[in-house]
């Protein structure tokens, strides 16, 4: 090999390795650049994701049940308005089909007071409605007023015939009524006995009276 193709030869070798440095220095710039790109983009993204926070609360208002729970008993349980129980009674629908705990109940007013006044057909009512409340006494209308040996009226195990188209009835029927759906109080309050003022059972005079209406007695 001649001295010139050897100096042409080295010549081409420290520019080859020039050339392959030169290189190396780009691509570590490519490569910081792109790096720095990338950064530059996650701080981006994460500048995009950031919170917002909001200077007021916002809070969303809850329905309040009491109110709701109230306006609904009003609709289920509308309570008549009158003065008095002569009012209530006159504005009372008696026409009204009577299941069977209610016919025991109304024929209970029926036969044990129609001659009483309205305060005392109540009350009877009231007693009857009571003692079905009480664990003392049967669980309904029907089994209190067909108690054994509790109410005169009953005669072997069954009651009278009514009158159904007398003003007693129609009365009897919208005490019961009234009674049942707690539309009036009464003056017996929380009685379980009553009697008529003409006898004196022995049995009164262990008990607390609560009223005396007309010609009865009741007793707590």
């Amino acid at each position: 090999m001649s001295r010139k193709t050897h100096t042409l030869s080295a010549a081409a070798i420290v520019a080859a390795l020039g050339l392959t440095f030169a290189s190396a220095d780009i691509s570590g710039a490519i490569a910081q650049d792109s790096e720095i790109e990338s950064n530059q983009t996650i701080a981006a993204a994460d500048l995009s994701v950031e919170p917002v926070f909001i200077a007021e609360e916002v809070v969303q208002p809850l329905a309040d049940p009491s109110a709701e729970n109230e306006a609904n008993a009003d609709q289920l349980v509308a309570k008549p308005k009158a003065g008095s129980l002569r009012q209530l009674v006159s504005i009372t629908d008696k026409d009204y089909t009577l299941s069977e705990e209610m016919q025991c109940l109304a024929g209970a007013v029926y036969f044990e007071s129609r001659g009483e006044p309205l305060a005392g057909q109540l009350a009877v009512a009231q007693v009857v409605i009571n003692r079905a409340e009480s664990p003392r006494f049967p669980s309904s209308y029907c089994g209190v007023v067909y108690q054994r040996a509790q109410f005169s009226f009953v005669k072997g195990g069954q009651m009278p015939r009514i009158r159904t188209g007398s003003n007693a009835w129609s009365r009897a029927k919208a005490i019961a009524r009234i009674a049942h759906e707690g539309h009036w109080d009464s003056e017996a309050q929380d009685s379980l006995y009553f009697h008529a003022n003409y006898v004196r059972p022995s049995w009164s005079r262990k008990k607390t009276r609560r009223a005396t209406i007309d010609t009865h007695i009741f007793y707590r």
